[in-house]
């Protein structure tokens, strides 16, 4: 006389198979905000790269980084895109999505008062550490932290 069985997993297999995947799951997740971090510190970067560019076509349309006479210092966003420079509109739109990129982790910007050099800096998002882009061409990340008076890149 032979039994009949129906074909299955036991509860042991199955939850060895749901704990597996459980684990796997997680580093994929752990891996993932990594990833995250550093996409967003890419998306910063290129956002302040942007601005270093059209800095150098503002200046060489008004032949001044800063138009309006007085000092540019801010560590806002808005008080960054109040005014010269920082106020045109490509800038904007790169500078707001820095503060977005980084989740307003922190922005600072700087014009001299007679338009010869300018300084914009973004927090990365991965690390403490800043990436800044001022008017002799400097495109650096420092860990320094970047003072809204800071007339160039450390």
């Amino acid at each position: 006389m032979t039994r009949n069985r129906t074909k299955g997993f036991t509860l042991i297999e199955l939850l060895v198979v749901i704990a597996i995947i459980g684990i796997l799951s997680a580093v994929v997740l752990a891996s993932l905000n990594t990833a995250r971090s550093k996409g967003s510190d890419a998306a910063v970067q290129s956002d302040l790269k942007t601005v270093q560019t059209q800095a150098a076509i503002y200046q060489n349309t008004n032949n001044s980084y800063n138009t309006t006479g007085t000092a540019i210092s801010a560590n806002t966003l808005a008080g960054c895109t109040a005014s010269g420079l920082f106020a045109d509109p490509t800038v904007v739109n790169a500078l707001t999505g820095v503060n977005s990129d980084n989740n307003a982790g922190g922005i600072v910007c700087n014009a001299a008062s007679n338009g010869s050099t300018y300084m914009a800096a973004g927090k990365l998002v991965s690390t403490s550490d800043w990436f800044c882009v001022d008017s002799t061409g400097a495109a650096t990340t420092t860990a320094t932290a970047i003072a809204d008076t800071a007339t160039a890149c450390p």
